[in-house]
């Protein structure tokens, strides 16, 4: 069974700067892509950005220049540093964790809310 832990979201103003956390435990085989979902309230749960156990990354146009993935692969560990941050980023953020298998495991999700 593999457990996603997500850490770091909260009430932010506009402009501000959070960053999310998210460790994987549970499991001996290695997770290929880690990834950060968001979903507003009345939308659909969109992809933001990706990261691959070789380090390659993705960002959605939305977030693109303000937003920053990374991942800890010793720690199985992904990172979404949130720069610059407007009203629109307001959603609920969840972890996502997918293995060769083609299984995919979901964390919880954090509530990141923006503000003034």
């Amino acid at each position: 069974q593999v457990q996603l832990v997500e850490s770091g979201g909260g009430l932010v103003q506009p402009g501000e700067s959070l960053r999310l956390s998210c460790a994987a435990s549970g499991s001996i085989f290695t997770i290929h892509t880690m990834g950060w979902y968001r979903q507003a309230p009345g939308k659909q749960r969109e992809l933001v950005a990706q990261i691959t156990s070789g380090r390659f990354t993705y960002l959605s146009d939305s977030v693109k220049g303000r937003f920053t993935i990374s991942r800890d692969n010793a720690k199985n560990t992904a990172y979404l540093q949130m720069n610059s941050l407007k009203p629109e980023d307001t959603a609920v953020y969840y972890c996502n964790a997918i293995f060769d298998s083609g299984s995919g495991y979901w964390g919880q999700g954090t509530q990141v809310t923006v503000s003034s």
